[in-house]
C-alpha cells in the first residue's frame, strides 16, 4: 500500500467503493485521514463498515460540511455528460475533487528514497487502442531485464494498493482517460501515448475533450521522456508540441507502417520488422512475425511503444527482443485459445470499438468473424469492406440491427456466443481463423468484456 501524504488530521471523502475506492479509502486511512464514504449501490453500508469508513450521503445538502478533499472512482462522471450529484456539491461547496491518481503521484516519493542509489521511476501509458498490452509487455520487459517492477492502474491493482517502491524500481501504470482527465498531480518519469480514435466521447463532450484528457499526462506531467504514436494528427500534433526541435531525443515517435528516419530518436514497424533509428541513421531492427503473442500490425504498434519506452530507460534491444519473444500476450486481447483441425480460436473480446475491431480483422487471413453487442458511436463503416472476412457470426441483444449494418459481407445471425462458435466452427476450413473482436461494447448481454470472452473460450472448449 502506498500511504497518502499530507492527508493527517484531514477529512476525506471517497465517492465509489470499487476496487480502486476501496484501495483509496485504506492508503487514506494509513495516512492518517478520518475517511467518509459514498457509494451509489445498496450494498454501500456493508462497503462502508467493512472499510472502517463513515458512511454519509455525499448528495445532499450540506454533506460537504467539514470535508477537506473529495476523491472519486474513474468510472463517475465529473463533468460530462453531467456531474455526479455528490461531485456537483463539492464543487459548490468549493472542495477540491481528486481521484488516486492524484494522490499517488504526490505520495509515491518517501524519504525512504534518500538511501537508495538508484531512484525508481514510473511510466506511464494512455491512448485509446493497445495501451494494456502495451503496458504489460513494458512490465514483461523489466521483469525480463531483471528489473524490480510492478503493474498498476487500469490493468491489474489499483495505484494505491501496490507496495512502496524499492530500489531502482519501475512502476507501469496504464491510465484511462477517466484517470487522466481528473487527476491534479501527473508526473511520470515516461510518458507513453499510444493512439488516438474515438472513444468515450460522452465523458468528454467530443473528440476534442477526449483527446484534451489523454494529453494532460504529457502536457502537464512534464516527463524526462515521451513515447509518441505519430500516425494520427493528434499524435503528431503532441509530439510537436513537446519537441524542442527535430533533433530532440526526450521526444520518441513510433509508427506502426511509416518510415521515422529523421534526425531525432525514433522507432517503427514496416512488413513485420521494428527499427530503431537514432540521428538518421539505424540502430537496431527487430524480426516481429513469428512472435505468437504479438499478432498483427496493431501488435507491432505496441511492441514499437514498449520498446521506445524501456529503451528510453537504458535497457539493450537484444534484452528487449528476447522479452517479446517469451511474452504470451493478454487474455481477450488476440489470444490464440485453441486450435482445433487447422482453425484457429481467437479472443479479442477486448475490441469494443471499431477501430481495435479492423485492427484485429486485419491480423489474420480467412477470417469467420463473430462480431455485435452494444453499439457505440460512429457507425461501423471504418470496417468495411472486410476483404479478410468470410462470413460474420453477430451476436447481441440488436443482432438483426448490426447485421444490417455490414454490408457486402455474407452474414448470419446467430444472437448468442454458443451458436455463433458453433456456426463458424461448423463451416471454417484448415487455416482459417474464428474470430471474436466484437467491434461493440459487452453491456447488452454480459457484465464486461472479460465475460464474453470467457464465455467463448468456453464455448470452444465446449467443441471437443
Amino acid at each position: 500500500m502506498i500511504p497518502v501524504q499530507g492527508v493527517t488530521g484531514k477529512t476525506v471523502a471517497v465517492l465509489g467503493l470499487g476496487r480502486s475506492g476501496l484501495a483509496t479509502v485504506a492508503a487514506l486511512q494509513a495516512g492518517g485521514a478520518q475517511v467518509v464514504v459514498w457509494d451509489d449501490s445498496p450494498t454501500a453500508a456493508d462497503k462502508a463498515n467493512d472499510a472502517g469508513a463513515d458512511l454519509r450521503d455525499l448528495t445532499k445538502s450540506n454533506a460537504f460540511d467539514g470535508i477537506d478533499t473529495l476523491i472519486t472512482s474513474p468510472g463517475i462522471p465529473h463533468l460530462y455528460p453531467e456531474p455526479h450529484p455528490a461531485i456537483a456539491n463539492a464543487m459548490a461547496a468549493g472542495v477540491p475533487v481528486d481521484n488516486d491518481i492524484g494522490l499517488f503521484f504526490r505520495s509515491f516519493a518517501t524519504s525512504d528514497w534518500d538511501n537508495f542509489e538508484t531512484m525508481p521511476k514510473v511510466i506511464a501509458v494512455t491512448g485509446s487502442n493497445g495501451k494494456s498490452t502495451t503496458s504489460a509487455l513494458i512490465h514483461h520487459i523489466l521483469e525480463e531485464a531483471g528489473r524490480p517492477t510492478q503493474l498498476a492502474g487500469n490493468i491489474g491493482r489499483g495505484v494505491l494498493d501496490i507496495d512502496p517502491a524499492h530500489d531502482g524500481e519501475v512502476i507501469v501504470l496504464e491510465l484511462s482517460s477517466y484517470q487522466t482527465d481528473l487527476a491534479r498531480a501527473l508526473t511520470p518519469d515516461v510518458a507513453v501515448f499510444t493512439n488516438l480514435t474515438p472513444d468515450h466521447l460522452d465523458r468528454h463532450a467530443g473528440f476534442g475533450g477526449y483527446f484534451a484528457a489523454k494529453r494532460r499526462l504529457l502536457i502537464e506531467g512534464g516527463p524526462d521522456r515521451a513515447v509518441i504514436g505519430v500516425d494520427e494528427p493528434e499524435g503528431r500534433y503532441l509530439a510537436n508540441q513537446m519537441s524542442e526541435g527535430p533533433d530532440d531525443d526526450r521526444v520518441l515517435r513510433i509508427s506502426s507502417g511509416q518510415k521515422l528516419d529523421g534526425p531525432g530518436w525514433s522507432v517503427f514497424a514496416r512488413k513485420g520488422f521494428l527499427s530503431e533509428y537514432r540521428k538518421g541513421r539505424q540502430a537496431a531492427s527487430i524480426d516481429l512475425r513469428g512472435i505468437a503473442g504479438l499478432p498483427g500490425a496493431h501488435n507491432h504498434q505496441n511492441a514499437c511503444a514498449a520498446y521506445a519506452a524501456t529503451r528510453a530507460l537504458g535497457i539493450g534491444p537484444r534484452v528487449i527482443e528476447q522479452a517479446l519473444h517469451s511474452f504470451k500476450g493478454l487474455p481477450h486481447r488476440s489470444q490464440l485459445i485453441a486450435e482445433r483441425g487447422g482453425v484457429r480460436f481467437v479472443n479479442d473480446s477486448k475490441a469494443t470499438n471499431v477501430d481495435s475491431a479492423a485492427k484485429a480483422l486485419a491480423a489474420f487471413d480467412r477470417i469467420h468473424w463473430i462480431c455485435g453487442g452494444l453499439e457505440k458511436e460512429g457507425g461501423l463503416d471504418a470496417l468495411l469492406p472486410a476483404p479478410n472476412v468470410v462470413k460474420a457470426y453477430v451476436i447481441g441483444r440488436e443482432a438483426a440491427a448490426f447485421a444490417m449494418k455490414l454490408k457486402g459481407l455474407d452474414v448470419e445471425i446467430c444472437g448468442d456466443m454458443a451458436s455463433a462458435v458453433a456456426r463458424a466452427a461448423a463451416e471454417a476450413k484448415s487455416g482459417d481463423t474464428v474470430l471474436l473482436a466484437p467491434a461493440a461494447a459487452s453491456f447488452d448481454q454480459y457484465d464486461s468484456f472479460e465475460k464474453r470472452g470467457e464465455d467463448f473460450a468456453a464455448q470452444v472448449a465446449d467443441l471437443a
